[in-house]
């Protein structure tokens, strides 16, 4: 092996913009194109709508106006606005910001001096303008570099500042802003911070009840009982028990939501049980106490400290610097607030008790069963082709890798041949099912131990307990696109959605896209996903092309099956939308209403006419 030289040259020193461009993880995460909601583009959009609420929050501005329009997107607010001195150093000189005088501004989510220059670095386009007491400034840039500097003017338009950008299409490609997406983040700033109005491409949002809003717009299940709404200094909380499994939590920082929980929302699920369980005086569990809970907490935070610049964890250990811990100032709160609305509240008691009462009965009912199901997994695994796993968990002690990881659900033998062939060892696994699985609508947890493809899916994803040990990041359902698969697609889901509802709410649920046609000549291949994809490609290679149609995943030979799994993998989300009840899905598409969901599915799945109309 050649020996590489480590001299001077090798050496390089990036200005903010390179490196920004260069590591655009480090400052935003994940790239990807739009179809979920983690998305850089989704990052970027955040990023300057947080300035906007920064400024809400210290009581300037009651009005942000967003639109988006082709991928370029536009947000004006009537805070103070920029200074217009320092206008230009704010979106592109790193570590220049007002957020580092706490005089200016408090308890917000921008600390590092980061996010609008990210934002600057790798859009196409970015204009800024500021305006300030009658008078405005104007930048524009190109991925970072300036283009124009305009001289300070007067204005006749209000105080504020208007960011117009357009994310690179050479970084971010084929990417798409998906309104759902957009609208879900809209409504969690509106809940989080009532008396501001966010107009959305001409649409107003608005919350007048923060987080009791929140639950009573996104719950999973039926609520036992009115939501307790909970609210202090620098602290709000809300819940309820639902008829749902699992336990569902929601965690907000300064406004920002922390997908991935932390300090806060650790602190509220060992308070919420703690405060219950002295209420009434007896040695509940825990377990059994929080089972079936739908919850939301959001703090304030003095200078908050994050696990990743994209802000999805919380990380302090204080409510402020040298003051009372995020542990003690939950539990504190809680201790109060909620005991006094218990003992005031006797019948929202009495149901919170039956709750716990039923799912101890329940689970110690399903012990034995638990016990049992855990042996034959463990004993499965041993020999277990069902699933071929990745190098990669969660539970590695050397680097926490679970984002990177995902874990294909397929159906027989060929197709998964075809997957394990062609995955990335390290962090793609592979779980075969056998045949069409369990219809679960209506059945009991006791469903999930005692079936074998139920039981041997939970211990894969480890996911008995909680979401805090899942072994994968993205749960890929891949399944034909016929009639046949999108049945098992339908089976699957009922599963999740039933037993582990924060799974899908969560984000972690995706389905696979793979293509129905691949169209070729000895030249070009194109793989088309749809009858428009196809027909363009027959025209594109004329009288030559030679047109396959692919009946299942099973016929796509490993090597093409490297295309879809790899860097250019579509994956299409899993998401519940402002309306949607878990309940009502689960009615709809697995109840006794068949005629119902049969020209549902004609009229809407995109599976091919042809491919229905034989099948159905």
């Amino acid at each position: 092996m050649a020996e590489v030289k480590y001299t001077e040259d090798n050496i390089r020193s990036l200005d903010w913009k390179e490196h920004i461009r260069l590591r655009p993880g480090m400052y935003i995460g994940k790239l990807g194109d739009g179809t979920a909601q983690d998305d850089g583009i989704y990052v970027l959009l955040k990023e300057i709508i947080d300035n906007s609420i920064d400024e809400f929050v210290m009581g300037n501005g009651r009005k942000v106006e967003i639109e988006i329009n082709e991928g370029t997107v536009s947000v004006r607010d009537y805070g103070r606005g920029i200074p217009l001195g320092k206008v230009i150093d704010c979106v592109s000189k790193i570590n220049t910001g007002g957020k580092y005088d706490s005089k200016a501004f408090k308890k917000t989510v921008g600390l590092n001096g980061v996010g609008s220059k990210a934002v600057n670095a790798l859009s196409s386009q970015f204009i800024v303008h500021s305006f300030r007491d009658g008078k405005k400034k104007e930048a524009e840039f190109d991925t970072g570099v300036l283009l124009s500097d305009d001289k300070i003017s007067e204005t006749d338009q209000a105080d504020g500042t208007w960011i117009e950008f357009k994310p690179d299409p050479s970084i971010f490609k084929n990417f798409k802003y998906q309104i759902p997406f957009i609208e879900k983040l809209i409504w969690n700033y509106c809940y989080l911070n009532r008396g501001l109005t966010i107009e959305f491409n001409g649409e107003k949002f608005s919350s007048k009840n923060g987080l009791k809003d929140f639950l009573e717009n996104n719950m999973n299940g039926n609520p036992l009982y009115p939501i307790i709404h909970l609210e202090g200094d620098d602290i709000e909380v809300a819940f309820t028990h639902t008829t749902s499994y699992g336990e569902d939590y929601s965690s907000f920082v300064n406004g920002q939501h922390t997908t991935q929980g932390g300090t806060h929302q650790s602190a509220f699920r060992e308070a919420i049980a703690k405060t219950i369980k002295d209420f009434f005086g007896k040695n509940y569990d825990a377990v059994d106490i929080r089972q079936s809970i739908f919850a939301a907490v959001s703090v304030k935070v003095i200078e908050p400290v994050f696990e990743s610049q994209t802000k999805t964890k919380l990380g302090s250990q204080e409510i402020e610097p040298g003051g009372k811990s995020v542990r003690a100032f939950i539990g504190d709160f809680l201790k109060e607030k909620l005991d006094n609305f218990l003992h005031r509240n006797p019948a929202i008691a009495g149901v919170i008790e039956d709750k716990i009462k039923r799912s101890e009965k329940e689970r110690k009912e399903l012990s034995g069963i638990r016990k049992l199901a855990r042996e034959r997994a463990k004993k499965a695994n041993l020999h277990n082709k069902k699933l071929r796993d990745c190098r990669v968990h969660y539970n590695d002690q050397k680097h926490d890798r679970r984002m990177e990881s995902s874990i294909f659900i397929t159906e027989g033998d060929s197709a998964s041949g075809s997957i394990t062939k062609s995955r990335d060892v390290n962090t793609q696994a592979v779980f075969s099912l056998r045949g069409k699985p369990l219809n679960s609508f209506g059945l009991s947890k006791k469903v999930v131990y005692e079936n074998e493809e139920f039981n041997l899916i939970q211990a894969a994803l480890d996911i008995e307990i909680d979401l805090d040990n899942l072994r994968y990041n993205q749960v890929v359902i891949a399944t034909d696109a016929d009639v046949d698969g999108m049945h098992i697609r339908l089976l699957i889901l009922t599963f999740f959605l039933r037993f582990f509802p924060e799974l899908v709410s969560k984000g972690h649920v995706y389905i696979l896209q793979t293509p129905l046609f691949r169209v070729r000549d000895k030249k070009k291949t194109f793989y088309c996903y749809s009858d428009e994809e196809k027909v363009s490609a027959l025209r594109k290679l004329g009288k030559n092309a030679e047109l396959t149609r692919f009946k299942g995943l099973g016929e796509i030979s490993p090597d093409e099956f490297k295309n879809f799994i790899g860097p250019e993998i579509r994956l299409e989300q899993v998401t519940l939308d402002h309306e949607s009840k878990i309940d009502e899905i689960l009615e709809f598409y697995m109840g006794k209403n068949t005629p119902t969901r049969q020209e549902f599915i004609i009229n809407n799945l995109k599976v091919e006419k042809d491919m229905i109309e034989e099948e159905v």
